[in-house]
């Protein structure tokens, strides 16, 4: 049996914790999984994992020798990029991202990528839900955050910038009842759009030197960020919304922005990948291939 196979085999069940996600992930049947480990044990004439029919887990002679394997695969990764004059990426990324920048933003960068690297596939797991990278296999997640991760290695490749908007026919609809919005403290009085995910909803906006935190009420909310822009677009009310999703509609005049001179708090895109999972050349060219593109793409 092949001892590099055997040994990628051991590293992905040891971070997955799950013979069954490691088989989905490299595309193998779960009883050769287990033959691969086992493989790895017998040479080492060591068990590395405890199995039971719930859970996984490192034995203690499993931790000492995992850094070891992971180097061991490293250096003879190394030596493979050497001989391979070719220099073609292969083989297979799992990427996660949010579904409103996934669809809309991430799909045309992974679309170039996958054009200059043809033998490279790439699987992307659209959540709007912080994924567990190792439980999920994932090998680069991208996120839109203030403080991402510490746990996780991350890499900013762009700024998101967001605006306040609402649908012409809200603005109109509600003027002669609810007034113009003028100035922040008149978002108070309005039908404001939110996540879900807070208890107490506050939009905290800047203006040059200025700040303002606006308490919102909130009578209608949702966990994703496409819902409430196709909720503003019918007409429900006031949303935050990301620039890379508003701009178009803002463009055809479907929304327009609301207190322009206002700043919703900008936040950073990150790539964040497992500081124990070793990366493959492929996802190291990703991660930098999405920094390029979202320097010359803008939104």
């Amino acid at each position: 049996m092949d001892k590099l196979t055997a040994a990628k085999v051991f590293v992905d069940v040891a971070m997955s914790r799950s013979f069954t996600k490691t088989a989905e992930r490299l595309n193998m049947s779960r009883p050769m999984v287990t033959r691969h480990v086992e493989a790895v044990e017998d040479w080492l004439n060591v068990r590395l994992l405890h199995r039971t029919t719930r859970n996984v887990s490192l034995t203690s002679a499993g931790e000492a020798c995992l850094q070891d394997i992971e180097r061991w695969l490293q250096q003879a990764e190394h030596i493979t990029n050497l001989a391979n004059t070719r220099g073609e990426l292969s083989g297979l990324i799992r990427v996660a991202a949010s579904v409103s920048f996934g669809y809309s933003s991430l799909l045309p960068a992974i679309k170039t990528f996958l054009e200059q690297h043809p033998k490279v596939s790439i699987d992307i797991d659209l959540e709007d839900s912080a994924s567990d990278l190792i439980e999920k296999s994932i090998d680069l997640a991208v996120r839109i955050s203030a403080a991402p991760d510490p746990s996780l290695i991350g890499k900013p490749i762009a700024v998101c910038d967001s605006v306040l908007v609402a649908a012409p026919h809200y603005l109109e609809n509600v003027a002669a009842t609810l007034g113009e919005i003028q100035i922040p403290s008149d978002l108070e009085h309005h039908e404001c759009l939110g996540y879900k995910n807070f208890d107490r909803h506050v939009w905290h906006l800047t203006n040059l030197d200025e700040f303002a935190a606006v308490n919102i009420t909130c009578r209608f909310s949702a966990n994703e960020t496409t819902t409430l822009l196709h909720a503003a677009l019918q007409g429900m009310g006031v949303a935050v919304q990301p620039a890379y999703l508003a701009n178009p509609y803002i463009q055809q005049g479907r929304l327009v922005r609301v207190l322009p001179e206002w700043q919703p708090k900008d936040l950073s895109i990150y790539v964040l990948y497992s500081s124990r999972k070793h990366l493959s050349p492929s996802v190291r060219a990703l991660i930098d291939h999405l920094q390029q593109y979202f320097v010359t793409h803008q939104w």
